[in-house]
């Protein structure tokens, strides 16, 4: 548990300022992720030199388009629609509140229909962000419960969590796309490693482009793991800080405790979600028991975050 907590001997704002870096270092990993497999995916369909540029600039222009779009995207694939302030006006005046108090604009508020409770942040900064609820976590939450939850997502957007988290929904799409093309491709007999006129002009199959072919493939066929575990890696340490920064922000942190074991103990899990979202929302959407669902050992092997009994512990 101790190497999920933040060190408490650092104050939040040096941890606030360290995730930024890591935010901007991630988003780096994830650009330079990408453009090698774009680069091997032209080299083993025999696309040659002009091939891996035109790969690298589709890569460099797609990781522009993930980061003005990631949000949509993100807000598409869960269902949310727009929060009006007539229909939800305590959902409003919570956020309105919290944002006065913390200094942060006012982001776009969305609802989405769904029984259980749960919540996430989007967007590239904290002038373009997002909230989005479920209405079961409006429905189930006193008020109390839903500042603690909305202060915690609050706090992803001013501790620029939200950037590398939004990212991450299109680039691992983008890697697992690519990959799967690439390793379809060769299959079918269709690239370098079964047959080249570069290869054959240097002797066949051996030497220097034989090696580099074999481990393309073996990077495309393992590159959307490597994506998904860089995805695991954005959320687990995030959580705790998001629900430290969360009290800070409410200065009662028997509210933020309350939505956690009321998270824990409702055994609903959210439709409107999948792999690609789960590391945005407050807690796993997806079924972790096999009362929640029959996938529940598969989804655990994917864990975004640390178990809530953690959270509640460190709070």
């Amino acid at each position: 548990m101790a190497a999920l907590l933040p060190s408490f001997a650092t104050p939040v704002y040096d941890q606030v300022t360290a995730n930024k870096r890591r935010s901007w270092l991630l988003v780096a990993g994830f650009v330079l992720f990408v453009s090698l497999i774009a680069a091997v995916f032209s080299y083993l369909l025999n696309g040659g030199i002009v091939g891996i540029v035109l790969a690298l600039v589709i890569a460099v222009a797609t990781s522009a388009a993930a980061y003005w779009s990631s949000d949509a995207v993100a807000l598409r694939v869960s269902r949310a629609q727009v929060a009006t302030e007539d229909e939800y006006p305590r959902y409003h005046n919570v956020v309105e509140g919290l944002c006065i108090a913390s200094g942060l604009p006012k982001p776009r508020l969305y609802i989405i229909e769904d029984p259980a409770p749960n919540a996430f942040a989007t967007g590239r900064n904290p002038r373009n962000a997002a909230l989005a609820v479920t209405t079961g976590l409006l429905d189930k939450m006193n008020r109390m419960e839903l500042e603690g939850v909305l202060a915690h997502e609050l706090s992803h957007v001013r501790n620029y969590d939200i950037l590398v988290s939004t990212l991450a929904v299109t680039m691992v799409g983008v890697v697992a796309v690519l990959a799967d093309l690439g390793v379809r491709s060769l299959w079918w007999g269709m690239g370098r490693t079964r047959h080249s006129a570069f290869d054959a002009s240097r002797g066949g199959g051996g030497g220097p482009a034989a090696i580099v072919s074999v481990f393309g493939f073996l990077l495309l066929a393992f590159a959307p793991l490597v994506a998904r575990v860089m995805q695991l890696a954005v959320s687990r340490r995030r959580e705790t800080l998001a629900d430290v920064s969360g009290i800070e922000m409410t200065r009662y942190p028997p509210g933020l405790i309350s939505a956690l074991e009321k998270l824990r103990d409702d055994s609903t899990v959210v439709h409107a979600t999948s792999h690609a979202t789960a590391h945005l929302w407050i807690e796993e959407p997806a079924a972790q028991t096999p009362e929640e669902g029959r996938i529940s050992r598969i989804n655990r092997l994917f864990q975004t975050h640390p178990p809530l009994e953690e959270r509640i512990a460190a709070l």
